[in-house]
C-alpha cells in the first residue's frame, strides 16, 4: 500500500502541460522493477528493469558485471531470477523469474519517434525505493544495428540503467543505458527492438555477466554519433568539425552528420559551409528541424524574411514547440 501511495503522489507532480496521459503512465509505473545484489565487497547494488512479458524483465547487462546473485525487488517484496537471457554487445539482458505479478509494458517502436518528441524516463535514479520521473524531449535519433538509439533530455542516475523510456501513449520505446559524464550531459536509450534479439539469446544460469558494450569502445571505435558529443559538450569546434567530417565520409546519406558538420562550421563563423550543409543535412531528411532551426536563423542573420516565415511555417508543421522556440529566437511570433 505504500508503494502505491508514493507512485499516485509521484504522478501528481507531472504537470498537466504534457501531453501524457496518467491512466497510460500508471501501467508504465507498475511494470518498472529494482533489480539488487551484493557485490564482491559486501556492498548493495542496484539497477532498474522493465517487465516485458509474464515473468520477464528487460534490463542492462551492465548491471549485473559485480554480483553474483542478483533478485527483482517490488517495494518489500522480492523475486528470485532463474535465469538471463544476455546481448552483451547491445547492452540488453532479459531476466527470467516466477511468480511476479505485474503486468507487463506496452511495446511502442523507435521508429515513430520524432525530434522534438515529449518522453519520460521511469526507474529508480539514486537507488529511490519507488520509480522516479524525469520529463524530457527527443533531441536526435541514431540509426544502429536495425534500431535506433534515442538521445533524450529526460534524465537520469545512478540505479536507472536498465529503466524505462516512455512516449506520450505510455508505451515502452527504450531502455535507458548511458550518459556522458559531467552536470551537463547527453543521455541515451537503446531501442525496443532489440528485445526480440536478446529474446533469441540462450538462458544462461551464472548471474555474473560480463562483456563489453558498444558504448564501452574505445573513442576512436565508438560509432559517430557517440564521438562527437564530448567535443560538442566541451566546445571543442574543431575536433567536432573533424569528427563530422569524418563520419559524413563514413556515411554520406546521414543527416546527422551533416547537421553537426554545419554546427561545427556555424561556431566557427564559417556560415557558408555551414548553411550549404545544414541544407544536405534536410535534402537527406526533410522533417530534420535541427537543420531547418539553423538555417533559419542564417536566414533571419542575412535579414531574409522571406526564408525565415518559410522556415517557420516549416518547422510549425512538423513541431509546434520547437517552432515557438524558433519564434523566440529570431524574435517574431509564430509563422513569422
Amino acid at each position: 500500500m505504500r508503494y502505491l501511495l508514493t507512485l499516485l503522489a509521484t504522478l501528481t507532480l507531472i504537470p498537466t502541460a504534457h501531453a501524457f496521459d496518467r491512466a497510460k503512465l500508471m501501467d508504465s509505473f507498475f511494470s518498472i522493477v529494482m533489480i539488487r545484489g551484493y557485490n564482491q565487497n559486501g556492498s548493495l547494488a542496484y539497477g532498474s528493469g522493465v517487465i516485458v512479458a509474464p515473468n520477464k524483465v528487460l534490463t542492462n547487462c551492465h548491471i549485473f558485471r559485480q554480483t553474483k546473485e542478483p533478485w527483482i525487488s517490488r517495494g518489500e517484496d522480492t523475486y528470485t531470477i532463474a535465469s538471463i537471457q544476455a546481448d552483451r554487445w547491445h547492452d540488453l539482458c532479459l531476466v527470467s523469474t516466477d511468480n511476479l505479478p505485474f503486468k507487463p509494458a506496452t511495446l511502442g517502436k523507435t521508429a515513430n519517434l520524432k525530434k522534438g518528441e515529449e518522453v519520460i524516463a521511469i526507474g529508480h535514479s539514486s537507488g529511490s525505493p519507488a520509480p522516479l520521473t524525469s520529463l524530457g524531449s527527443v533531441k536526435s535519433v541514431y540509426p544502429l544495428d536495425d534500431g535506433i538509439i534515442i538521445r533524450s533530455t529526460a534524465r537520469f542516475a545512478l540505479g536507472a540503467s536498465g529503466s524505462g523510456l516512455f512516449n506520450q501513449e505510455g508505451q515502452l520505446v527504450g531502455i535507458n543505458t548511458f550518459k556522458t559524464i559531467g552536470r551537463v550531459a547527453y543521455f541515451y536509450a537503446v531501442p525496443i527492438e532489440w528485445l526480440d534479439k536478446v529474446a533469441q539469446q540462450p538462458a544462461e544460469s551464472v548471474m555474473q555477466i560480463t562483456g563489453k558494450a558498444f558504448w564501452e569502445e574505445e573513442e576512436d571505435t565508438k560509432p559517430y554519433f557517440l564521438r562527437i558529443a564530448v567535443p560538442e559538450l566541451q566546445e571543442d569546434w574543431l575536433k567536432l568539425e573533424q569528427i563530422a567530417q569524418s563520419w559524413t565520409q563514413a556515411e554520406p546519406n546521414n543527416t546527422e552528420a551533416w547537421y553537426e558538420l554545419g554546427w561545427a562550421e556555424e561556431k566557427l563563423a564559417r556560415t557558408e559551409e555551414a548553411e550549404k550543409h545544414y541544407r544536405k543535412s534536410l535534402a537527406l531528411d526533410a522533417s530534420n528541424t535541427d537543420a531547418l532551426f539553423r538555417i533559419g536563423v542564417i536566414a533571419n542573420e542575412k535579414g531574409d524574411k522571406q526564408e525565415v516565415h518559410k522556415i517557420s511555417v516549416a518547422l510549425l508543421s512538423l513541431d509546434k514547440n520547437i517552432a515557438e522556440e524558433f519564434g523566440d529566437t529570431v524574435g517574431c511570433k509564430l509563422e513569422c
